[in-house]
């Protein structure tokens, strides 16, 4: 079977080289020529654990090509994985997708099943089918599925070679068999529906793990209040199996290519039925508020950030990843510098996207010493390794002020309760050894 990807983003390009990690040969289909040379090559376009390691061992079942025409001309299967960005209504832009299905119309000289695995809308496959049925070329059968990806960026690879389900929305028995044949090396569960229930289940899937998040968050903000531990309280609620541990990490809200997108994308689809879903509502102005949480912390200290030298470590929405879609940073940092702030900035990969945005503005670091050296203020945006291992002992002896402004939660209290510094995280107490004095602006 011959299988064909359109797109090579987070969903695209994962999808075909686990594909070819599992036996297929897959040919990848993009616009950007530029993208194609590199992949070519063996370079990934994107920052993906493991994913460039499995592109080189799987060469000769890839190939990566501009010709959309060739390609699709005699696939068995062509698996659609553009994007589908965030209108200013909040809607999701079917555009790419739309573009994809013509061609395939245009294109296909066999019978062919159409994979739908970006993120859309509830009835948007049956809009595709009649989209493709309207600009069929030749007299072949093309049947369409919806198939959802439940990825996590940073951990892609392995969310797709080990998911824990596989979706499929079907509307005939052929189908269902051309995807298990697709999936047969896959050992995973499936749960096989109608199409609409298949599209549902990745938006109510993606909103019910965003809403968990803003839900810690708002308790979080409340233990800080009555002086309770949030640490404490996630440990002894995510024992319980009805709840468990996972996405009860309290910070500075979600971002990425799908909890922003995806929750915004439901609002508008229950508004649009004259209906309204209060928790994903609720969850949308949670994670918006949370991500100036730092900041409003940091007022506590300095009533103005004119002249300060801060340091910003972290920039990508979360480790393991170059993104930087609805990143805390892309919100904080200007704030930062329109109040007269002097930013020195550190991201072991995301530095040259962050760039895109703020090129002269920011000094760019190599490491977090050079960042934190002689700064009055420091923000923790991302939980990198590097951060999480670094000596808190070296924030007393490197920063002129050392106060750190946690969003990740990444040291235990214990380990800076001995440091002359201030620490001030999410949902905790904040541990403060500096005497108001030490902080030259309060004065």
């Amino acid at each position: 079977m011959k299988i064909v990807v359109a797109g090579t983003g987070y969903v695209g390009l994962v999808t075909a080289v686990c594909l070819a990690e599992k036996g297929h040969h897959v040919t990848c289909v993009d616009i950007d020529e530029k993208k194609i040379d590199l992949m070519r090559q063996g370079i990934s376009p994107i920052y993906e654990q493991d994913l460039e390691k499995l592109m080189l061992k799987n060469k000769e079942k890839l190939a990566y090509t501009t010709d959309y025409e060739v390609a699709y001309r005699d696939a068995g299967v062509i698996i659609i994985g553009v994007g589908t960005p965030e209108k200013k209504d909040g809607s999701a832009s079917l555009k790419f997708v739309n573009e994809v299905a013509i061609q395939i119309a245009q294109t296909v000289d066999k019978d062919c099943v159409v994979v739908v695995k970006s993120t859309v809308p509830v009835g948007t496959n049956d809009k595709i089918e009649q989209l493709i049925l309207e600009h069929l070329v030749h007299p072949v059968r093309i049947e369409v599925v919806s198939n959802p990806e439940f990825l996590a960026q940073g951990t892609a690879v392995r969310d797709t070679l080990h998911a824990q389900r596989i979706v499929l929305g079907v509307e005939s028995e052929r189908a269902e068999a051309v995807m298990r044949e697709v999936y047969n090396s896959f050992e995973i569960p499936y749960v096989v529906t109608d199409r609409h229930s298949a599209e549902m289940i990745k938006y109510a899937s993606n909103d019910f793990l965003a809403l968990k998040i803003s839900y810690i968050n708002e308790i979080a903000n409340l233990c800080e209040i009555v002086g309770a531990n949030i640490e404490d309280v996630t440990q002894g609620m995510g024992m319980d199996p009805r709840i468990g541990n996972r996405f009860l990490n309290a910070g500075v809200g979600y971002g990425g290519s799908c909890f922003p997108k995806d929750t915004k994308a439901l609002h508008w689809l229950a508004n649009f039925n004259d209906y309204e879903i209060k928790t994903i509502k609720a969850t949308i102005e949670v994670n918006e508020n949370q991500k100036i949480k730092l900041i409003k912390k940091a007022r506590k200290y300095y009533d103005s950030f004119q002249g300060l030298q801060v340091a910003v470590l972290g920039l990508t929405f979360k480790p393991g990843t170059d993104d930087l879609r609805e990143a805390p940073s892309l919100v904080n940092v200007p704030i930062l510098l329109e109040d007269g702030a002097k930013v020195r900035v550190w991201d072991p990969v995301g530095e040259d996207n962050f760039r895109k945005n703020f090129l002269d503005d920011v000094t760019y670091c190599g490491s977090i010493e050079e960042a934190i050296t002689d700064a009055a203020l420091c923000f923790i945006f991302t939980e990198w390794p590097a951060v999480k291992a670094f000596d808190v002992e070296q924030y007393a002896k490197l920063m002129k002020t050392p106060i750190i402004i946690d969003g990740r939660n990444c040291y235990g209290l214990a380990e800076v309760k001995d440091f002359e510094l201030i620490y001030d995280s999410i949902g905790r107490r904040p541990v403060n050894n500096l005497r108001i004095s030490e902080i030259p602006s309060i004065n």
